[in-house]
């Protein structure tokens, strides 16, 4: 026979012991949801530092990236947004000459004798409401009924268009809010960067500095190069190789700095060719080239697993490109970066 005898209360120390842990235990999980992602420990050697650094400037150049597709995004969404609420404005105007014949039409009934009880319902406190009443109504004449359903077509066009604009609107500015994140996120990674510089001794930013001034002073010895993907390609090789030395500055798309994907859109556009903005676009730009061998001097050279990053191939093994914060656009043996495929365009 099953007991019915209440269970003991637990003491008043075992709850306040049971309440302390709960605390503590909800107070460690927001603790670590609220955390700020780890960062890089202090450098142990210069060739640490240079890792940890070169790590930053990859994770600053993906947010770049990113970065400039909200850019990209947003000028179009500002032109669609535009173009919207200008549709509106029309309409409405429409819509309030619509509501001013039938107005004048009621005057004139008035004036001889009565109004038709379609327009006593338009002229009422809620024209809404007579709108979606109107048609029930079978005493309109044949040129009121036509004008009648001019009028409800334009209030229906008119609220459909209001609600693309509003929609429009809202994503224009969920884009901006993405925008500032992008490129908080990008500062963000070369302040911790430049903090890792700071850390290091004199000496090491020097020995880091000279390794950095010797792959920029690559810059003047060009490739043999070979034969271009196409007339247009081998333009916009040439317009990219007058911008050697140029600085890197992420966001930028010419013409006196860039960053990976501004070089090679910007050179695309002065030879006459339109390609996307960031690196993950253009590599859907053309024909993928899987075998190096293949490749053509002007031809997009894809790199990383995320396609980030893009240069120019130049020929003989080699990519112009623009690398990373603190260089310039400059050669580049593409085997120092893990090669994904060219694009021809």
């Amino acid at each position: 026979m099953a007991s019915h005898r209440r269970p003991k209360p637990a003491s008043r120390t075992r709850v306040t012991v049971l309440t302390a842990a709960a605390a503590a235990a909800v107070a460690l999980s927001a603790q670590a949801a609220n955390a700020a992602p780890a960062k890089p420990g202090k450098p142990t050697s210069v060739k640490d530092a240079k890792a940890q650094v070169d790590a930053l400037y990859t994770q600053a150049e993906q947010a770049t990236e990113k970065y400039d597709a909200a850019n990209e995004k947003l000028k179009s969404l500002q032109t669609e947004a535009g173009t919207l609420q200008d549709q509106v404005a029309r309409q409405q105007a429409h819509l309030n000459t619509l509501r001013d014949s039938l107005g004048t039409i009621a005057a004139s009934q008035y004036r001889t004798g009565g109004i038709d009880p379609s327009l006593q319902l338009f002229l009422s406190s809620n024209p809404d409401t007579y709108l979606d009443q109107a048609s029930a109504l079978d005493q309109v004449s044949s040129i009121q009924s036509s004008a009648l359903q001019q009028l409800q077509d334009a209030k229906r066009t008119l609220d459909q268009e209001r609600a693309q604009a509003t929609a429009k609107l809202t994503e224009l500015e969920s884009t901006r809010t993405e925008l500032g994140n992008r490129k908080t996120e990008a500062k963000n990674k070369l302040s911790q960067a430049q903090a890792i510089l700071n850390s290091l001794t004199a000496a090491q930013r020097a020995q880091i500095s000279e390794d950095d001034a010797r792959a920029n002073r690559s810059t003047g010895r060009a490739p043999l190069g070979g034969k271009a993907a196409s007339g247009r390609a081998a333009q916009a090789y040439a317009f990219a190789q007058s911008k050697k030395g140029k600085s890197y500055v992420y966001g930028a798309s010419g013409p006196n700095t860039f960053d990976c994907s501004g070089l090679t859109s910007w050179a695309y556009r002065q030879a006459g060719v339109t390609i996307p903005r960031t690196a993950a676009e253009q590599a859907n730009a053309g024909t993928r080239i899987y075998s190096q061998s293949q490749l053509a001097v002007g031809d997009l050279v894809i790199f990383y697993g995320d396609h980030h990053h893009v240069g120019l191939y130049a020929g003989d093994g080699m990519v112009l490109h623009a690398p990373k914060p603190g260089t310039v656009v400059r050669y580049e043996a593409i085997s120092d970066m893990p090669f994904q495929f060219g694009v021809r365009i």
